[in-house]
């Protein structure tokens, strides 16, 4: 029996139920599909180090729970001091003194954990190297997303993400797109794999009845649907945008986030707000219904891994129409949809023309090339590489 600990600040808690729980779902199958491993799991939580800075931006955390059992997984919520802003250099340091006491009370309560097993490289991943080094265990590092497209910009962050991933036994990234910017950071080819992630196929399926389905969520005529937190980078002002040039289409927006409220009156400027509706934060069972009832599936934004949105879409047959950005090529073919090769209303407008004209007839099939247990089995392998290798 392999014993795993995870670390991940990317994982849901009693507060934030929805927050990285693409990371839940990894290990969730993992464990259904390996069965010669046991996980448990650091997710550390930063906390102000004024206790009465009551409204601070990580007073919503206070709440989260020392300790959870999630799906059978043991979860453990150890509190860091990070500083926001200016934080930055020192919160890997911090978070892995927090890591060390946890994975220490860890280790005396009987989980002698083989290996670390880290999702995200700043500042998880480099933590993670300090916890490895100081329990002599090997390191295997995922890369989402964000952790290589954007923060490598900050030299600081950079260098100590490469030097993480040269002390880990291997490293590995949702897609070729996020591997190939891990090499050009400096990190050693041979060390990073690609592995995709899969998408849950009984959950997200198409309707058996897709009519009924429309009548209960009053959904009629020609509907886009577009999911992900609201900031900038999700590109959601493109496809309110896009309602102006396609003019029997109505757009559904499920997610919550800071730009809520300006995307709202940017519909209203545009005149287009009547055929806009703003769902808010749905659960997975939800979402799936609005995957299963809408036309097609748009994302626009400007960064990506492989989104989950996406496979979930095309997993319930609906087509998908996305910007051609990092991982998102290497998912979506002619096969499930359409790709904008420019981040615009127009261009999204026209490709959503497109597909209407010529939709494709076997999204779902080709859906079901991703599965849970591919990317576990993948998975799995790399543990048996850092066995070898420590």
């Amino acid at each position: 029996m392999v014993k795993v600990l995870v670390v991940s600040n990317l994982y849901p808690n009693a507060e934030q139920a929805y927050h990285g729980i693409f990371t839940e779902n990894r290990l969730r199958h993992l464990l259904k599909d390996a069965d010669d491993i046991e996980i448990q799991v650091i997710s550390p939580i930063a906390s102000f180090p004024l206790k009465s800075f009551s409204a601070g931006p990580y007073a919503h955390l206070r709440k989260v729970p020392k300790q959870e059992l999630r799906y059978d997984i043991k979860v453990h919520y150890p509190r860091y001091i990070n500083i926001p802003k200016i934080g930055m250099k020192r919160q890997p340091v911090a978070m892995a003194k927090a890591l060390i006491r946890q994975a220490q009370r860890i280790k005396n309560d009987g989980f002698d954990f083989d290996i670390i097993d880290c999702y995200y490289f700043y500042p998880d991943g480099v933590a993670a190297s300090i916890l490895a080094q100081h329990f002599e265990k090997p390191l295997l590092i995922t890369a989402y997303g964000n952790d290589i497209s954007l923060i490598p910009q900050n030299p600081f962050a950079a260098e100590q993400m490469v030097k993480a991933s040269h002390q880990a036994v291997a490293s590995s990234a949702v897609c070729q797109a996020l591997k190939d910017e891990m090499v050009n950071l400096g990190m050693d080819e041979n060390k990073v794999f690609s592995i995709l992630h899969g998408v849950d196929l009984e959950l997200f399926r198409p309707s058996e009845d897709r009519t009924a389905l429309r009548e209960k969520l009053c959904i009629s005529g020609k509907t886009l649907l577009s999911v992900g937190h609201l900031i900038e980078r999700k590109g959601f002002e493109y496809s309110i945008e896009a309602l102006c040039e396609l003019h029997d289409c109505k757009l559904l927006i499920a997610g919550d986030g800071p730009d809520r409220v300006a995307l709202q009156r940017h519909a209203e400027r545009l005149g287009v707000h009547t055929r806009v509706k703003f769902l808010g934060r749905l659960p997975q069972a939800e979402l799936s219904e609005y995957f299963k009832a809408v036309d097609a599936f748009v994302l626009m934004s400007s960064r990506e891994g492989i989104p989950n949105v996406l496979m979930e879409s095309i997993a319930c047959g609906t087509p998908v129409v996305a910007s051609a950005v990092w991982g998102i090529p290497e998912v979506l073919t002619e096969e499930a949809g359409v790709l904008v090769h420019e981040r615009s209303a127009t261009a999204l407008a026209k490709a959503v023309e497109q597909l209407f004209q010529n939709p494709p007839q076997r999204v779902r099939e080709y859906a079901e090339n991703f599965t849970w247990t591919k990317t576990s089995d993948q998975h799995r392998s790399l543990y048996d590489l850092c066995l070898q290798r420590a």
